[in-house]
């Protein structure tokens, strides 16, 4: 069985090169996530994977506003954060009981971290016209995971509504429509 903190490394030294390739110039695009731009989401990003650090070791987290990491070096950073989240959900025992913030089994609250580890890396990727391609075995996961969590993301503004994707779609063009993504997206045409 592949743990959750395997997933996220997978997943992570995906993220990474697509969060270090962003120009600054880039940061004001518009994004598939139709509130965020590409710096917004960059900041986002860094909240979901700080905060879910201090999940897996049951802290609360604060989710009541985005911290801006624009100005610092957050490239680096981002790598260090993401190499911090791992090692947080590594011991069993981050595996184990209800998460303090969610009321979620802790096993859901750490494959909602890769979600957004895979998911909003495409979004990105996407928003600055650079290639993405997830990790297979987390696309299998977080399918479960969708499957486990059923109406709620698209009931908390999480999802948006399914975007319908061809029947013989691969398995993340599956994902990205069951997450209210539309895997066509383009900047051009949002502009």
């Amino acid at each position: 069985m592949t743990t959750v903190s395997n997933l996220l490394r997978a997943s992570a030294d995906r993220a990474v090169p697509v969060l270090a390739a962003i120009r600054d110039d880039e940061l004001d695009a518009p994004t598939p996530c139709a509130d965020y731009r590409v710096g917004d989401l960059v900041n986002h990003l860094f909240q979901v994977v700080v905060n879910f650090q201090g999940m897996a070791r049951r802290e609360t987290a604060d989710w009541s506003s985005t911290p801006d990491v624009l100005g610092t070096d957050w490239r680096a950073r981002f790598a260090a954060e993401t190499d911090a989240l791992v090692a947080a959900w590594k011991p069993e025992s981050a595996l184990v009981g209800v998460s303090v913030n969610m009321a979620l089994p802790q096993l859901t609250v750490g494959r909602m971290a890769l979600l957004d580890l895979v998911l909003h890396p495409w979004d990105l990727a996407a928003a600055t016209g650079r290639p993405f391609t997830p990790d297979p075995a987390s696309v299998t996961d977080l399918h479960v995971l969708v499957d486990d969590l059923g109406p709620m993301p698209r009931q908390m503004g999480v999802f948006g509504e399914e975007v319908p994707v061809p029947a013989d779609a691969d398995p993340f063009t599956r994902l990205l429509g069951r997450a209210g993504r539309d895997p066509q997206w383009t900047p051009h045409a949002t502009a």
